[in-house]
């Protein structure tokens, strides 16, 4: 479980980036944070592996403070995937980039290279195994870190921005993944600006802006509220657009619609009555 009790955090004095977090997510939740830029959503989420420690308030992950708690403890239960995957790559190898944390760890070998073959193999990568992180794609070393952080198989997975540069058969696989996480009882966290992609894989959603939590709900309840879209500079996802306008001209269209399967469905009822 993971516990904000009303957290508040400054990178300098008076001047606050989160502003009385109060939240609470389980087992086996996906949650995505989303928010216009610079609303807090990284700064909020670095207090879950313990990079950032709250101004004022508490964390607990599993129960355990961490004030109180250095960020190699927590690294055992909580796996953060940066949104820049430069900032966490430097292995010589791709083996040695996905081996290194399970090393650190002190799995044993067969393990190790078991998992690395694995998910080397989920990502796509197995082909480059051999080769330098820093001759890959930008968008194969986004698969890379998120093969280097998933194959731990952390409680806790925090993914900042994970279907950037990445194609839709990649964030097919990466929607399957998180699922199978989520069937595992572990929490995953994703900061995303990909609404269509949040609708696919999230339970929940948490709307922050300018520090503040707006609001906590489902991605139906969030995304089909279009004033409060509005305070978080967000657009609704491109099928709800459609839908809307769609309904201007039809008005029994419902306007509620946040995926494509919503609207055939609502299409195919429509054109049966004519």
């Amino acid at each position: 479980m993971i516990l904000f009790d009303g957290v508040w955090f400054s990178y300098t004095p008076g001047r606050h980036v989160l502003q009385d977090i109060s939240v609470e997510i389980s087992p086996g939740e996906v949650v995505a944070l989303m928010g216009e830029n610079g609303a807090g959503k990284t700064t909020l989420v670095k207090h879950i592996n313990g990079l950032l420690k709250p101004s004022q308030g508490t964390v607990f992950i599993d129960g355990v403070d961490t004030r109180t708690t250095s960020t190699a403890a927590l690294a055992r239960k909580v796996g953060f995937v940066f949104q820049n995957a430069d900032h966490q790559l430097f292995a010589d190898t791709l083996e040695g980039e996905v081996a290194f944390a399970l090393r650190n760890l002190g799995f044993p070998n067969d393990e190790i290279d078991e998992r690395v073959t694995r998910y080397l193999e989920k990502f796509d990568l197995t082909r480059y195994k051999e080769r330098s992180p820093f001759l890959l794609s930008g968008g194969e070393r986004k698969r890379l870190a998120l093969a280097s952080v998933l194959c731990v198989e952390p409680e806790v997975l925090i993914l900042d921005e994970p279907t950037q540069a990445q194609d839709a058969i990649q964030k097919l696989k990466l929607a399957q993944l998180i699922d199978s996480f989520r069937g595992s009882g572990s929490i995953v966290f994703l900061v995303t600006h990909d609404v269509e992609f949040a609708v696919q894989v999230v339970d929940r959603l948490l709307l922050i802006s300018q520090g503040r939590l707006l609001a906590d709900g489902s991605p139906r309840q969030i995304l089909g509220n279009h004033d409060l879209l509005r305070r978080a500079r967000l657009l609704p996802p491109q099928i709800t657009q459609l839908a809307h306008k769609l309904a201007d001209r039809l008005p029994s269209f419902p306007r509620d619609i946040i995926t494509l399967k919503e609207a055939v469905t609502a299409t195919s009822r429509l054109l049966a009555k004519r």
